[in-house]
């Protein structure tokens, strides 16, 4: 299982754009609310992006907390499987479990343990995935280059769009 762990770590950046596909999942991923914005895993709090409740018997079980109602299930799900199935193949260790609440942490704190941050954006989180071999791989050529194209023209859809926030904001002050 701690290979497995390894692996969503070692990816969560590539996948986190198939896991968080619109524009609206990432003001869902905003440090210090419900969903966790860090690269950790830990068994007594739920600020990591890895969850392994402490008290498990015999029912161990791993929670990736950070995908969005609206992805696609059968493409999270497989690049949540590549990911694993790559920490299985190369043996990757974990870093080790963090046991404090990540947001009540300084950057300092962070730093030393080597947390780090999903991408906050859309658009960082494509430029991720398109570098993420792994996460292309269990995607396959067909969806992977459907599903860059698509998102990126979504996002410079919602990019170049004036929204009523803009409007009132400015507006009034010009």
């Amino acid at each position: 299982m701690e290979y497995w762990i390894a692996g969503l770590l070692e990816h969560a950046s590539g996948m986190v754009a198939v896991t968080n596909p619109t524009v609206n999942s990432y003001k869902r991923l905003t440090p210090g609310y419900e969903a966790p914005t860090n690269i950790a895993w830990s068994t007594s709090n739920r600020s990591a992006m890895i969850r392994v409740p402490a008290r498990r018997g015999n029912s161990t079980r791993a929670e990736l907390r950070m995908p969005d109602p609206s992805c696609n299930p059968y493409l999270a799900l497989a690049a949540i499987a590549g990911a694993g199935m790559d920490g299985l193949k190369r043996k990757l260790e974990p870093p080790p479990a963090i046991m404090r609440n990540i947001y009540h942490m300084s950057v300092r704190d962070r730093r030393r343990h080597k947390i780090k941050e999903l991408p906050a954006t859309l658009r960082e989180a494509m430029g991720q995935l398109r570098r993420d071999k792994v996460i292309a791989d269990a995607l396959g050529e067909h969806v992977f280059k459907h599903f860059i194209e698509a998102k990126t023209l979504e996002y410079d859809d919602y990019r170049i769009a004036v929204h009523d926030w803009e409007l009132d904001r400015y507006l009034a002050e010009y």
